[in-house]
C-alpha cells in the first residue's frame, strides 16, 4: 500500500483523521471536487448533509476506480461544507460510513474539514476532493 496514515507522538491523537500522511509511489491522481450530482448530473439529497456526503464520497470511488486506484490509495480528503458548525459532524461521519459500507471498504475520514460560505449551485451541502498516490 502506498499510503502510510500516521499519528505522530507530539501531535493530538484525533480519531477521526491522522495527522500525517506518507505516500509512496509513481502517480499521483488529482480528483476534481466532487460535490452531490448522480451520473445524470442530478443533485443526490438535496438539503440532506449526509446524503450528500455519501454521494460526493461514491462518486470520488468511482474516479479513484478510473484512475486504476481505491481508497486505499488516498493520501488527503479535503471537505468544503457550506456554513459548517461542529453539530453537522454527525451527519457527515454518518454519510462517509454509508458510502464506505456500500464500497467495502474502510471509511476514510477527512484530513482536512473547511467551512465555506456556498458552493457552486445553492443545492450543494459539501463538496469532497482527493488526492491519491497509486504504486
Amino acid at each position: 500500500m502506498p499510503i502510510t496514515l500516521v499519528n505522530p507522538s507530539g501531535l493530538p491523537k484525533i480519531d477521526v483523521y491522522r495527522q500525517v500522511s506518507i505516500a509512496t509511489g509513481s502517480k499521483l491522481v488529482f480528483i476534481a471536487g466532487q460535490v452531490a450530482w448522480d451520473a445524470e448530473g442530478i443533485t443526490v439529497g438535496e438539503g440532506n448533509l449526509a446524503a450528500q456526503v455519501e454521494q460526493c464520497y461514491l462518486n470520488i470511488g468511482t474516479a479513484l476506480a478510473e484512475a486504476g486506484g481505491s481508497f486505499d490509495d488516498v493520501a488527503k480528503l479535503t471537505f468544503y461544507v457550506v456554513d459548517w458548525t461542529p453539530d453537522k459532524m454527525s451527519p457527515l461521519l454518518d454519510g462517509i460510513s454509508r458510502a464506505a459500507a456500500k464500497l467495502g471498504i474502510t471509511p476514510v475520514p477527512p484530513a482536512t474539514l473547511l467551512g465555506v460560505a456556498a458552493l457552486d449551485v445553492p443545492d450543494h451541502l459539501v463538496e469532497i476532493e482527493a488526492t491519491a498516490i497509486l504504486g
